[in-house]
C-alpha cells in the first residue's frame, strides 16, 4: 500500500486516478511515500525518511527545497504543459489588454454613472483618450519555446502577427510542434530589436533573473509593450517603472503584482491567474498523479526537475532502484556487490543529472535481495536504496 500526502486541495480528477487498494491519500497521512502540492510553501518542512517523491500540480517549483531534496534522495516532479492553454489564453488577454487601453477605459466609464441621458454623448466625446493599435501586422517576440511558448506563439501568427521565437534549449519535440512561419530569433538582441511586443515564458534561474532590465530595455523598441506570466522576478521592477515614465515602455503586463508595481500608469498586474482554471487544475493533478504512480509502481521517472528521466516498462521480476550522486566507481561497487551475491541481472538501465544519478537493476522475480540491497545501501555516494 503506498501514502500520499496532500498539502493543498488537489483536484479529484488527479486523486481519482489512484487505485485505493493500492493507495491511500490525504492531509492527515503520516510517514507517506509521496507528497502532492501546489502552491503549499516546503522549505520549512521535515522530510520523514518514507518520503520518495513530491509532485507539484504545475509547472513552478520554488516552493519546493530541491537541494534538500536532492540531498535526500527524493525525486521531484512537476506538471510542464498541464496549465500551458490556460496560461496562453491569459497571455492573449493581456496582449490586448495592453494595446487597447481597456483597463482604464472601463474604470472611466464606470465615472459615468449618474449621467442619465448624456452618457452616450460622454462616451463617444471621452473614448479617444483609451485608443490603441491593433495587434495584427505587429511583431511579438516570444523568449522561450516550451509548451507555453510554442502555443502563444502558434496563435500569435494564426492572429496575423510577425512572429520571432528565441530559446537556445529548444527540443526536437518544441521545434515540431512550432508553426514554420515563426522566425528564428537566433539572440535575445534579435528579439528586442524587432519586436513590438515581448512575451517572457522562461524559468526562473541565474541566468533568467532580472533578463528584463535597464540594459535589455535600452536594446528595445521605442514604445514596447512587454508580458510578464512565467516569473515576477524575471523583470527588474524598478528599471520597468523607469521606461514606463520615459516612455520607452508603453505597457507592462504582469501575473505576478508586487508593492512597487501596483498603482504605477502603463502596469497591468493580474493576481496570479495564468492557471486558475478548472482545466487547468484537473490537467495537473492528473499528470502529477500519474508520474506518481509510474515511480513508485514502476521506478520510472518522467518530468523530474531534479532526477534524470528513465522510462522503464513493467517487470515481472524484483527491481532493485538506487539513487546516488554523480561520481566515477559506485556502478562497479554496485556490480561487485551482484557478483558477491551471485545474482543474475536481467536488465540495468543508469541515468545521471548534473550531480546525481538514478540506477534500477532487474533480477528474477525468486532471487534474494536482502544482502544485495544491503551491500548498494552501504556504497559511499548511494543516497536511497529501495525495491519494487
Amino acid at each position: 500500500m503506498f501514502h500520499i500526502q496532500t498539502l493543498n486541495k488537489i483536484s479529484p480528477a488527479g486523486l481519482d486516478c489512484f487505485d485505493k487498494k493500492l493507495y491511500t491519500y490525504g492531509d492527515a497521512v503520516e510517514n507517506p511515500d509521496a507528497i502532492m502540492v501546489r502552491s503549499a510553501a516546503m522549505h520549512e518542512m521535515e522530510f520523514p525518511s518514507s518520503l520518495k517523491a513530491i509532485a507539484r500540480a504545475g509547472a513552478g517549483v520554488n516552493n519546493i527545497p530541491l537541494d534538500r531534496c536532492s540531498q535526500q534522495g527524493i525525486v521531484v516532479f512537476n506538471t510542464p504543459g498541464a496549465n500551458a492553454n490556460a496560461v496562453k489564453e491569459l497571455v492573449f488577454a493581456g496582449l490586448l489588454l495592453s494595446s487597447r487601453k481597456i483597463v482604464n477605459a472601463i474604470e472611466w466609464a464606470k465615472t459615468l454613472k449618474g449621467n442619465g441621458a448624456e452618457v452616450g454623448k460622454m462616451v463617444e466625446k471621452g473614448k479617444s483618450a483609451f485608443a490603441g493599435p491593433e495587434i495584427a501586422g505587429k511583431t511579438l517576440g516570444v523568449i522561450g519555446l516550451g509548451a507555453i511558448g510554442i502555443l502563444v506563439a502558434n496563435l500569435a501568427e494564426s492572429l496575423g502577427m510577425q512572429v520571432y521565437g528565441y530559446d537556445p534549449y529548444l527540443s526536437v519535440d518544441a521545434a515540431w510542434n512550432l508553426s514554420r512561419s515563426v522566425k528564428h530569433a537566433k539572440t535575445l538582441k534579435d528579439v528586442y530589436a524587432n519586436c513590438d511586443y515581448i512575451t517572457v515564458h522562461v524559468p526562473l534561474n541565474n541566468e533568467t533573473r532580472e533578463m528584463i532590465c535597464e540594459e535589455s530595455i535600452a536594446t528595445m523598441k521605442d514604445g514596447v509593450r512587454i508580458m510578464n506570466f512565467a516569473r515576477g522576478e524575471l523583470a527588474a521592477s524598478a528599471d520597468v517603472i523607469k521606461a514606463l515614465d520615459a516612455g520607452k515602455i508603453a505597457a507592462y503586463v504582469t501575473d505576478f503584482p508586487s508593492d512597487d508595481l501596483i498603482g504605477v500608469d502603463g502596469v497591468i498586474a493580474i493576481p496570479h491567474l495564468g492557471a486558475s482554471t478548472p482545466e487547468s487544475e484537473d490537467n495537473c493533478a492528473r499528470m502529477a498523479a500519474q508520474e506518481l504512480m509510474e515511480f513508485l509502481e514502476n521506478g520510472s521517472i518522467r518530468n523530474s526537475v531534479n532526477m534524470p528521466a528513465v522510462e522503464l516498462e513493467a517487470y515481472a521480476g524484483k527491481r532493485i532502484c538506487f539513487i546516488h550522486q554523480n561520481i566515477p566507481n559506485i556502478l562497479a561497487q554496485a556490480s561487485a556487490q551482484v557478483s558477491k551475491c551471485n545474482v543474475n541481472i536481467d536488465n540495468m538501465v543508469n541515468k545521471s543529472k548534473k550531480d546525481y544519478a538514478y540506477t534500477v537493476i532487474d533480477i528474477p522475480k525468486d532471487t534474494p535481495v536482502d544482502a544485495l540491497v544491503a551491500g548498494i545501501r552501504d556504497i559511499e555516494g548511494v543516497i536511497r536504496v529501495w525495491t519494487l
